[in-house]
């Protein structure tokens, strides 16, 4: 049975100016790479086998972050673990979206990713790692928009509370499914 660590990147110069990210590649701001370290220390007391990583440079750069700081090796870098695509409304303000497309603009179609293809995406990437690494503990640094759905899919319910940056959610696989031993936890950022 396998472990999963699923870690939302450090925040972004975009989240600070509350643009949507999806696959646009945008770096870690000085906040971030600090919020990565903190992390970073809080998981040298942990036995973790592995990390994968979204191949985006902000979740690249948080797991490098953690992988230098705890030993922990990279051991991938996978597309598969891309934040959603959010289609036209990439690169946007919240502003910029009411002012395009009104206040109803979620309920528009403008190219977003369907949860069906995001979990695609995801069965396919899981199915792989669980082949290659039975029984080991996974770090899996990755994206908000990302993480929220797949845990959903695992846990058969909504994810109540918004993934925070470096936030850990740790899923254990077992016989009889999926079950949650810790979400969105930032308890490393206290000192924040």
């Amino acid at each position: 049975m396998i472990t999963l660590g699923f870690i939302r990147h450090g925040t972004t110069e975009w989240n600070l100016a509350g643009k949507m990210q999806g696959q646009m590649d945008t770096e870690l701001a000085e906040v971030g790479l600090l919020q990565a370290k903190l992390l970073a220390e809080r998981l040298k007391g942990e036995a973790w086998d592995g990390i994968v990583s979204s191949d985006l440079l902000r979740a690249k750069q948080t797991a490098l972050t953690i992988s230098e700081a705890t030993g922990t090796p990279l051991i991938g870098l996978d597309m598969r673990l891309r934040e959603r695509s959010f289609g036209q409304v990439e690169g946007t303000t919240l502003e910029e979206r009411i002012s395009r497309w009104g206040e109803g603009w979620r309920g528009l179609e403008l190219g977003m990713e369907k949860d069906e293809a995001l979990l695609e995406r995801w069965n396919s990437f899981l199915q792989e790692l669980e082949q290659a690494h039975p029984g080991k503990r996974i770090l899996l640094v990755s994206h908000g928009g990302y993480i929220a759905p797949v845990i959903e899919s695992m846990l058969g319910n909504p994810v109540e509370s918004h993934l925070n940056n470096t936030s850990l959610t740790i899923m254990n696989k077992e016989a009889s499914g999926w079950s949650c031993a810790l979400m969105n936890c930032t308890a490393h950022l206290a000192e924040m």
